[in-house]
């Protein structure tokens, strides 16, 4: 069978367009440089995988995009737009607009992002209200009709608990399902899965990709895991010091491994021989 992930290039606009984006954080001792220079771009249906170590600049990368950069963050440099618009021109009362509208997040604790006090189907119920502008009625169909299409079981009874009766898997899900409610152009997903167990993690990667082929959204997928971008990402951006230091298709960046970091990160991986012994992971030497 034929990987059609590899087919996917960006014959049109993109969705996301990033044009070396530097981003530094003011400090006592000067302003430390965390991204350098990077530039991207997410085509509709695509779904960008971004790889790297801790520490390597991945989800601060994603914080500028959205322009959620903490107090002493600065974009110094560089564009982002979104579909055509220049969201670092915008005043921050039209950027708020985007937030949870065009743009959406997943991110790696499930618990974090949902309020402990709401039950699920009123918390999705919210956002429809807010950014659709439907009923009260029409906002609560919309909560249960999200929580089908998560593959929640029996969800009309889902959308009557509260987060702290559901499971870590079944969390993930109620999230992914508030992130794309307002059927966004760019879903950012941050180390969506770390915290699953390895079966729970394939269910909502399966998910993800069923998902993708309904909403045609552009999706920037963050990760260390080079497994789970191996299963599920078009492209990939190998992250390094705050640079993209390689970026491909999947197939070409893990059989080309042209930067000595990538080749670095794929043997870091574990690895059987033919007689099933296991050998020794290659460190990559040094700090970050």
């Amino acid at each position: 069978m034929t990987d059609t992930r590899s087919r996917k290039t960006i014959d049109t606009d993109p969705i996301l367009d990033v044009k070396n984006l530097t981003v530094t954080y003011n400090t006592d001792r000067g302003p430390i440089y965390t991204v350098r220079n990077v530039s991207l771009q997410i085509a509709a249906g695509e779904i960008y995988g971004l790889v790297g170590e801790s520490g390597s600049g991945k989800s601060t990368l994603a914080r500028a995009i959205v322009r959620y950069l903490a107090d002493n963050g600065q974009i110094k440099s560089g564009s982002v737009k979104l579909g055509g618009t220049d969201l670092l021109a915008l005043p921050m009362s039209k950027m708020q607009q985007v937030w949870g509208s065009r743009i959406t997040m997943v991110h790696q604790d499930p618990a974090a992002a949902v309020n402990p006090s709401i039950t699920i189907g009123e918390q999705i119920a919210e956002i429809a209200r807010l950014h659709l502008h439907l009923s009260s009625a029409e906002a609560k169909a919309k909560a249960v009709e999200m929580l089908k299409k998560m593959r929640m079981p029996d969800p009309e009874s889902v959308a009557k608990r509260y987060p702290h009766q559901l499971s870590g898997g079944m969390l993930q899900r109620v999230v992914i399902a508030i992130a794309l409610t307002t059927n966004p152009q760019l879903l950012i997903m941050d180390e969506p899965t770390t915290s699953l167990d390895v079966t729970t993690e394939a269910a909502i990667l399966d998910l993800v990709r069923e998902l993708l082929t309904e909403y045609n959204m552009a999706v920037l997928f963050i990760t260390h895991n080079l497994g789970v971008v191996a299963n599920i990402c078009n492209r990939v951006g190998v992250m390094y010091a705050g640079e993209i230091l390689e970026e491909g298709t999947v197939q070409q960046v893990f059989r080309s491994k042209l930067h000595p970091y990538t080749r670095g990160l794929l043997g870091c991986l574990p690895k059987i021989t033919n007689d099933k012994r296991s050998v020794s992971l290659t460190a990559i030497p040094g700090f970050i």
